[in-house]
């Protein structure tokens, strides 16, 4: 993977952990950062040794504290309609592999959609969670108004959009935003023991899964439940499938091959 000027890289175990390097703008991010963010999304899908991505923040302060307001400025009109970060923030939902967000801070604005966009999230003890987009006299544009609302419910989607409420990590835990609340310290650590579960899994049944989940917001009942008889008895003729019986009977370890 070439370097990147806004982010760390760290492979080890199939875990890619993606860390935002801006800490002297509190990891605010800009169209350069999405696109780095986006070349790196596609980079650990294609590659074979990544099996979960887990993304966070440089420092205790801030995970993404939201957008460079400097090029937010400097933006117009219809040509960022289909911007970076909306592209980005579709690569990440859409990507096979399972990906956690581990808010070791306050995630405003972009930080919060970037969260939102992940399969995961887990928050630090002082992590906080807003869109406050409209006191700048805008509205979220890559998914808040949409993600938040599907995730959260839409009353609080209202809350914190138009009335400005700020979530701290216990309120995100509460209204099904995150997993858990864990001291800084253990954040990445949790976040990996969380990874590896994920691991130990069928990573076909896992790339199934997280579309059918996805899919599950935007599908009505019925259409959702074929598509996940269709996809079920698809995994039934798999070589994962035979593995993970066979393991299950021999009391052994499973060793998937994603086939």
């Amino acid at each position: 993977m070439d370097t990147s000027n806004n982010f760390l890289l760290a492979v080890e175990d199939g875990i890619a952990t993606l860390t935002i390097n801006r800490p002297e703008v509190r990891n605010a991010m800009n169209t350069e950062c999405y696109a780095e963010l986006h070349k790196l999304i596609d980079w650990a899908e294609a590659e074979e040794s990544v099996k979960v991505i887990i993304i966070t923040g440089s420092g205790e302060k801030a995970f993404v504290s939201g957008a460079d307001i400097v090029a937010v400025k400097a933006l117009t009109g219809v040509k960022n309609i289909d911007s970076t970060s909306k592209k980005t923030m579709k690569a990440i939902e859409d990507c096979t592999k399972p990906v956690i967000a581990a808010l070791n801070g306050v995630a405003f604005g972009g930080g919060c959609e970037l969260a939102l966009a992940c399969d995961i999230r887990i928050v630090a003890e002082k992590a906080k969670l807003g869109l406050p987009e409209t006191s700048l006299g805008i509205i979220p544009g890559a998914g808040g108004t949409q993600r938040l609302a599907r995730i959260a419910g839409i009353g609080i989607a209202k809350e914190m959009i138009l009335g400005g409420r700020v979530l701290n990590a216990q309120e995100i835990v509460n209204f099904g935003m995150a997993m858990k609340v864990v001291p800084l310290e253990s954040l990445i650590d949790e976040c990996k023991t969380v990874a590896n579960t994920m691991i130990s899994k069928g990573p076909l049944a896992l790339s199934v899964a997280k579309k059918l989940i996805t899919a599950s917001m935007n599908t009505d009942i019925e259409t959702g439940l074929l598509l996940e008889n269709f996809a079920f008895g698809v995994l039934l003729d798999s070589e994962d499938k035979l593995e993970g019986a066979n393991s299950f009977l021999e009391k052994r370890k499973a060793i998937f091959q994603g086939k």
